[in-house]
């Protein structure tokens, strides 16, 4: 728990303390409900996973299907709007902002045929996904790689690439570390 507040603190440049952060982070408090959910899921509890994740969702504005995998330290920055699809996968210190969804493509189009089908996307470690972004299907976001803000990605993202603009199209490559808000050490907030 200590490294998961202390990865957010590492992020997000207004976060002032481990406590500020358990009080008044709703994507930390999305995170804690999916976990207890997903254990519930993994006992075939399914409706009493279901009914963790709706209330979780009632109170932070955030829904986290309780199948969805979920590596360490996620960081959901503000949260509201966030939609993580049922056969989401998501890898170590993720960051995702606000109204992102990591959906499926056709879900009410013969739905008996796609139970039990990988439908939404797998985010890599260290992959960095922008306000209002739309991750669709079953696709891969390769490790490092950042989905701008908008952005609508319906096909597999190399490691390191830069996506931005709908279709989401690769503008590039990073090999620098992400830095929140463009803050570095030395530029003295």
């Amino acid at each position: 728990m200590n490294d998961f507040l202390q990865s957010i603190i590492d992020r997000d440049p207004a976060a002032k303390s481990k406590l500020s952060v358990i009080l008044t982070y709703p994507g930390v408090k999305a995170v804690f409900f999916h976990q207890i959910a997903n254990f519930f899921c993994v006992a075939k509890f399914d409706l009493i996973a279901r009914m963790i994740s709706q209330f979780s969702r009632f109170l932070t504005g955030i829904e986290i299907h309780p199948k969805a995998k979920i590596g360490k330290n996620l960081f959901i920055d503000h949260g509201m709007g966030v939609v993580i699809g049922e056969t989401s996968e998501i890898g170590d210190n993720v960051t995702i902002y606000h109204m992102v969804t990591l959906g499926g493509i056709s879900p009410s189009i013969d739905s008996d045929n796609q139970r039990d089908v990988k439908r939404h996307p797998t985010l890599k470690d260290n992959v960095v996904v922008g306000s209002g972004a739309q991750v669709l299907g079953p696709v891969v976001v390769g490790k490092n790689a950042k989905i701008g803000a908008n952005a609508v990605v319906t096909k597999d993202v190399p490691e390191n690439a830069v996506m931005v603009g709908i279709p989401a199209k690769n503008v590039g490559t990073t090999t620098e570390e992400f830095k929140p808000y463009g803050i570095t050490p030395s530029s003295g907030e």
